[in-house]
C-alpha cells in the first residue's frame, strides 16, 4: 500500500493535480486528456504513470486506447494521515474549552 507522503509528493505536481481533476469528471483515455492540458500527450502518459504508481488512478484496455479513472480507494492513506490532524485538533479544542469556561459556564 502506498504511503500519504508518496501520494502527497505526487500530487504536488500541478499537471498531476490537473489530470486528476479531469479524470474526476469521468475516465477519459490519454489523448483526450492531453487535449485539454498544455503538455503534450507523453507528458501526459508518465504523469498517468506516477498517479497509477501511487494507486490514484486506474486504468482498462478499451479497444487500442488506454482509459483511466480515479480510485477512490487511492486516496485513503491521505485521509487517515489527515484525520489524525483532524483528531489531534478536536482534543486540542475540547482541552482548551475545558481550560477556558465561557461567561456562561460560570454562572
Amino acid at each position: 500500500m502506498t504511503n500519504a507522503h508518496t501520494i502527497l509528493s505526487a500530487l504536488g505536481d500541478p499537471t498531476r493535480q490537473a489530470i486528476l481533476d479531469l479524470l474526476l469528471e469521468g475516465p477519459q483515455p490519454v489523448g483526450e486528456l492531453a487535449a485539454l492540458l498544455p503538455v503534450s500527450r507523453p507528458a501526459v502518459s508518465q504523469h498517468l504513470k506516477v498517479l497509477k504508481e501511487v494507486g490514484l488512478v486506474v486504468d482498462r484496455q478499451e479497444g487500442t486506447r488506454r482509459v483511466y479513472r480515479v480510485d477512490p480507494a487511492g486516496l485513503a492513506p491521505v485521509r487517515a494521515y489527515l484525520d489524525r490532524f483532524w483528531k489531534q485538533a478536536m482534543v486540542a479544542f475540547a482541552q482548551y474549552a475545558e481550560d477556558h469556561p465561557t461567561e456562561e459556564q460560570h454562572r
